[in-house]
């Protein structure tokens, strides 16, 4: 017999203790006889209503999966399922976290796909409980409608001519939903915006009944989202961009919805939609910075709450508490818009109070979105040479960019290294501190995405890092991609990948010294590369930038005897100077050119070879050309033979 051993009493935490009493529910629904289960999901319900104890013990207990599962099952009972989505909706009904974890479980398409069932009370079943899940303040309604695939279906199903006649209801309440149908239909959906356009109810067309709902005297939340129909419509190019009713309603009605006056959600919806509208046109982007002091106003989204006193709804203070960084958000956000385009209105933006310090502290707050927005922000201000200059070297804004690109989701990842491929340009300051905090390595394992916009900008980044740089750079950069993820990206089949992945060859190929070094290491890899795209079916452009690299090859020392030891090379180049496209035989004459400059050791046998080879004939019918360029530089490399 084993000895008894005194063991210290085991410490349950509370949550055991709590979680065990409910165990017993959860298993039932894993029992092999349906009729225990279905009373075991009966005894369930009777056990949650009104309790949030028991409902949060049921959810950490896993009981979401298993409900959602029988729900689904064909071969669950009609009355099973029923009361599967009876007992989810009663959980739903408990605390926002228990509504997160229904949406976590993926509950929303199992219901939806309730609603295809023949039986009317399951139906009503699955509606009550997604009511109840889309009335939660943390459920993203755009799970409902995910998406153009979705706005098409209520399109084709008649929805703009159903909805469009309760526009002009008696009722405020019919009126403003059905206003709001037409917002989320028409969002990013050119197909219904063009629509909308034409429809008109009791001889009025659209565009003029929404024009009407954002005058001062209606109600902000009428103003709001009118304007949202219209600014959809505008970017959808069914209205224009210099149409009265964006210019002189709809832009104006935006603004003002920016205002300290405004309650924060109604400021944060107005300063996101003003940014999509403005987004992609300077003109009006010109007007909004001009707009009763918008830039100045949009300073106030990062004080808020000034002043306490001024809220005396203690609720509504602890709400916008809360939400204070959605301000923040909307703020960058429209910031980003309003300096996509022109000099003067980032020189604005930056000269605001201490905006810098709020870009560089925005970008590292713990919410995502925020983040994400100042990231936008930062681009948008960094297409500004002046800019990276002075005030981005004066804030050292490149360390917090560093760590935003640690880890994070594609979205983000995407500004974050299009921002830092602009932080790298040869005359930006914080090209040298970027280096030391280890960008080689981040932006080399961006080119091996999946995500095309990542691998462009890794490569991208790069080649601005390599040009002009010095030798170590190059070297760490060549060290750090690997011989074969170079071939991989001169593989790819997006020709953006791979012209900057020859624009990169060519910065790293530039200046003697460095030519041969790195032709002295990867010459043969090199020479594979360049041969392997000349051979391909590539467009002009990545053709011309390939021999624009054998050209600088043939300005080494050492590297040209690369090129003058490979027949295949040369005869390639031959055959690209007598090339149809006048750009390709320049650049092949560059090759040639360097090859048998005079004042260089050996220039005398390569002259040999290549005449042998037919080159100076070439040379001479070039010489001959109506093209002045090719003219020129075909007698400048005769010459070279005379001398």
């Amino acid at each position: 017999m084993a000895s008894c051993v005194l063991e210290a009493p085991l410490r349950m935490s509370v949550l055991s203790e709590v979680t065990a009493s409910s165990r017993h529910y959860v298993d039932r629904l894993f029992d092999l006889d349906p009729q225990k289960v279905l009373q075991g999901v009966i005894d369930m319900k009777n056990a949650v209503i009104g309790n949030n104890k028991q409902k949060a013990n049921l959810i950490v207990l896993g009981a979401v999966p298993r409900l959602l599962y029988l729900l689904q099952q064909e071969t669950s009972s009609t009355e099973l399922r029923t009361e599967c989505a009876v007992v989810l909706g009663s959980l739903a009904m408990g605390t926002e976290n228990n509504v997160k974890s229904l949406l976590d479980c993926h509950i929303i398409p199992a219901l939806l796909q309730g609603l295809l069932s023949p039986d009317l009370k399951f139906i009503e079943a699955c509606l009550r409980c997604l009511r109840t899940i889309f009335i939660s303040p943390v459920t993203p309604e755009d799970l409902l409608y995910t998406g153009p695939d979705h706005q098409t279906i209520l399109f084709n199903h008649g929805a703009v001519q159903n909805i469009a006649h309760l526009l002009v209801s008696t009722s405020y309440k019919v009126r403003m939903q059905a206003l709001k149908c037409f917002s989320v239909l028409a969002f990013e959906n050119p197909q219904v915006s063009m629509t909308l356009v034409n429809v008109s109810v009791d001889g009025e067309l659209l565009p003029q009944i929404f024009v009407k709902m954002l005058q001062r005297d209606k109600p902000i939340e009428m103003q709001l989202t009118s304007a949202k129909c219209l600014t959809s419509m505008c970017r959808a190019g069914a209205i224009r961009t210099d149409d009265s009713c964006i210019v002189l309603k709809t832009l104006p009605c935006l603004v003002r919805m920016c205002s300290k006056e405004r309650l924060l959600e109604e400021r944060v919806e107005g300063a996101e939609t003003l940014a999509y509208l403005i987004e992609t046109d300077v003109e009006l982007q010109r007007i909004a910075s001009i707009t009763d002091h918008l830039i100045v106003m949009l300073a106030d989204y990062f004080k808020y709450p000034s002043s306490v006193s001024a809220i005396t709804d203690i609720k509504r203070l602890d709400h916008d508490l809360k939400h204070a960084h959605e301000l923040r958000q909307a703020a960058f956000k429209l910031y980003a818009s309003l300096g996509a385009n022109d000099e003067d209105i980032r020189k604005k933006i930056i000269e605001t109070e201490n905006m810098m310090d709020r870009i560089v502290n925005g970008l590292s707050e713990s919410s995502i979105k925020v983040r994400l927005a100042a990231v936008r922000c930062l681009h948008s201000l960094s297409r500004s040479v002046q800019q990276l200059r002075t005030s981005f070297q004066d804030h050292a804004v490149w360390k917090p960019l560093m760590k935003v690109l640690q880890n994070a989701p594609n979205e983000m990842l995407v500004v974050a290294s299009s921002t830092l491929c602009n932080l790298l340009l040869e005359f930006s300051p914080s090209k040298e501190p970027i280096l030391e905090s280890g960008a080689i390595e981040l932006l080399c394992s961006l080119t091996q995405s999946e995500n095309l916009a990542l691998r462009v900008n890794g490569i991208w980044a790069l080649m601005n890092m390599a040009f002009q740089a010095e030798q170590k750079i190059k070297s760490d950069i060549l060290r750090g991609l690997s011989t074969e993820q170079l071939f991989q990206l001169l593989s790819d089949s997006d020709v953006n990948v791979l012209m900057k992945t020859l624009g990169l060859l060519r910065n790293l190929l530039s200046t003697r010294p460095h030519i041969d070094h790195i032709m002295s290491t990867h010459g043969k890899q090199i020479m594979q590369a360049v041969t392997l795209i000349l051979e391909g079916e590539h467009n002009i452009e990545v053709k011309e930038q390939t021999l624009c690299i054998l050209a600088n090859i043939a300005d080494g020392t050492t590297a040209k005897e690369l090129i003058m030891t490979n027949d295949d090379i040369l005869q390639k180049i031959k055959y690209y100077m007598s090339h149809s496209n006048a750009k390709l035989q320049l650049a092949a004459m560059f090759c040639i050119s360097n090859l048998i400059w005079n004042e260089e050791e050996g220039s005398q046998e390569r002259q040999d070879k290549l005449r042998d080879m037919g080159i100076v004939d070439i040379l001479h019918k070039l010489s001959q050309s109506s093209d002045p360029n090719l003219c020129d530089k075909a007698k400048t490399a005769l010459q070279q033979y005379l001398a």
